[in-house]
């Protein structure tokens, strides 16, 4: 008889693989050690705080598998920082002067957790470590294991985190309808916004996604549906910088003979000036619980559209996004595999006490293991000098150089 209960949580925002990971946690458990108790904390830290959670019951044990064939999160999702104490206290999580830590130790060990599973992105797994850290400290007996969630495939050092596979692939396929909206009006511009607040892998691997989409499609000769007008024109990420007249240049060009442009446009491109203009013109800056920009708020896409549409003359510019359309998706194929091997790792470093989050590890010839959590970092950035990068950009015609 296992002597272990189990408990998972996601959290931050969501990723294409949150319910395949829950699924796989459950299956790899149910196979290696069939007699293990597990619960889920409903949206994350928010359950663990208040002592809200679900049993793993034998059915949903049985159709832990249909999990891989979904998006979202089966569990529920919330952006909570266990060290943001007025956060907590506003948002009701906790009583007033209340140590979120503690609260959240004292729940696990009310509910008797022995292991706990969180399953996020930067933000999710240095939470994850300020708790392991609190619970080492004051004496609680519990391993915390975590699988790296997110989009933007910006945690240190991880080479491939969990989803953004898939997101690249779902966002390429959002963008070849968006795409054929430059049929719509003469000299129209598109910014296609991705998510990435500081780093711009998501948006360089799904114009890489959509190049070798569009590679493959037939087109008529003669009409307007050709091949040049559903290009991209230009990609924008944190890592690159622009000459903005050079760059309006080289479009209006484009434009002149397409009649239409297409730009890839990160959500964290330019986003410091962006933000300075705004708290120079007395504008607010709304920040989450970890203190970063709420970018859905800040529209870097409408941003570049201002600077580009008069400068090259689009009698109409259109900001489409595709964030939750593809972080929104279930796992492809790439990421069921990625996850498979993650979850396996997970409960074998669980059930043998190693704390830490599941990952290509970068700095060790890129072997996949449990990875300290005090090596654990957010903020990431894209390596411009990608080969496959370079390819695309130079298929594009666009010249590219560091950010200052």
């Amino acid at each position: 008889m296992s002597q272990h209960k189990v408990a998972m949580l996601t959290a931050g925002g969501l990723a294409p693989c949150l319910s395949s990971a829950v699924g796989g946690l459950i299956e790899r458990y149910s196979d290696i050690a069939p007699d293990t108790q597990i619960i889920a904390y409903r949206s994350g830290y928010a359950g663990l705080l208040t002592g809200d959670s679900m049993p793993i019951t034998p059915n949903i044990r049985q159709q832990a598998h249909l999990l891989h064939k979904f998006g979202g999160s089966p569990i529920g999702n919330s952006r909570v920082k266990l060290t943001n104490r007025k956060d907590c206290e506003k948002r009701g999580l906790v009583p007033a002067g209340a140590d979120p830590l503690q609260v959240a130790a004292e729940q696990l060990t009310k509910d008797g957790i022995t292991i706990l599973h969180t399953i996020g992105g930067d933000d999710t797994n240095t939470t994850a470590a300020d708790l392991a850290a609190y619970l080492k400290t004051n004496g609680y007996d519990l391993t915390v294991v975590g699988l790296p969630k997110t989009v933007d495939n910006d945690v240190k050092p991880i080479r491939q985190t969990l989803g953004a596979w898939t997101a690249a692939e779902y966002g390429a396929a959002f963008f070849d309808n968006i795409s054929n909206e430059q049929s719509a009006a003469p000299r129209t511009l598109i910014i296609h916004e991705v998510m990435g607040r500081s780093c711009g892998w998501l948006t360089a691997a799904t114009a890489r996604a959509y190049l070798d989409r569009i590679k493959s499609a037939e087109f008529v000769d003669g009409m307007l549906m050709n091949r040049a007008m559903k290009m991209i024109d230009g990609v924008y990420l944190p890592e690159t910088a622009f000459d903005l007249e050079k760059e309006a240049a080289r479009l209006k060009q484009v434009m002149d003979e397409n009649g239409t442009v297409s730009l890839f446009v990160s959500e964290g491109a330019c986003l410091e000036a962006i933000v300075a203009e705004r708290e120079v013109s007395g504008a607010e800056v709304t920040r989450d619980a970890f203190g970063h920009v709420k970018l859905d708020t800040i529209n870097v896409g409408d941003w570049f559209a201002k600077q580009f549409a008069a400068l090259l003359g689009a009698e109409r510019a259109m900001v489409q996004k595709s964030g939750y359309y593809a972080r929104s998706a279930p796992a492809n194929n790439d990421d069921l595999r990625l996850i498979h091997s993650m979850v396996d790792l997970a409960v074998e470093s669980a059930l043998d006490g190693i704390s830490g989050v599941t990952g290509h590890d970068v700095e060790r010839s890129g072997q996949l293991r449990t990875i300290e959590f005090d090596r654990i970092k957010g903020g990431g950035s894209f390596d411009i000098e990608t080969p496959w990068f370079i390819s695309a950009m130079e298929e594009i015609g666009q010249e590219i150089a560091p950010a200052d």
